[in-house]
């Protein structure tokens, strides 16, 4: 991932749980809000996005992300990733880990060709869905990716 994008580890949250695919992605944005990289309205355009297209990318991931009118409410370029080990049902697919992404510009396609990267490999995959601190997150998906 280029350096401005570099996932930090109070953007990384694991072990956390979701009643459903609504209560996931409001954590993801709750988080960027947090991180000061959007306004909160943000979230509500994440549902939005949500609501025509689904975000599950496969391999247990999806990437919550707020519509093109929204990029006004972005701040900062940044990335929040929240893992749910018991899995969310996400349009009847299973996701593990949902990566929030706030992009203004076309910074994201670097942070989806990282993610692509890691998920075409299913072992780095499983240890992604499956890494107990965030600094196994941030080995897998920063520079080199090999965790």
């Amino acid at each position: 991932m280029p350096n401005n994008l570099a996932l930090t580890a109070d953007a990384v949250r694991l072990g956390r749980t979701a009643a459903d695919k609504k209560d996931a992605i409001d954590q993801c944005g709750a988080l960027l809000v947090e991180l000061g990289a959007v306004e909160p309205g943000y979230v509500s355009a994440m549902h939005e996005r949500e609501a025509s297209v689904s975000t599950f990318l496969g391999e247990g991931v999806a990437i919550p992300h707020g519509t093109d009118a929204s990029r006004a409410l972005i701040k900062e370029t940044a990335l929040a990733l929240v893992q749910f080990p018991d899995g969310v049902d996400w349009d009847g697919n299973t996701a593990y880990l949902a990566v929030g992404i706030a992009a203004s510009g076309d910074e994201h396609i670097g942070v989806l060709s990282a993610l692509a990267t890691v998920l075409s490999d299913p072992d780095r995959a499983q240890r992604l869905r499956s890494a107990s601190a965030a600094s196994e997150v941030l080995a897998l998906l920063g520079p080199g990716g090999d965790g």
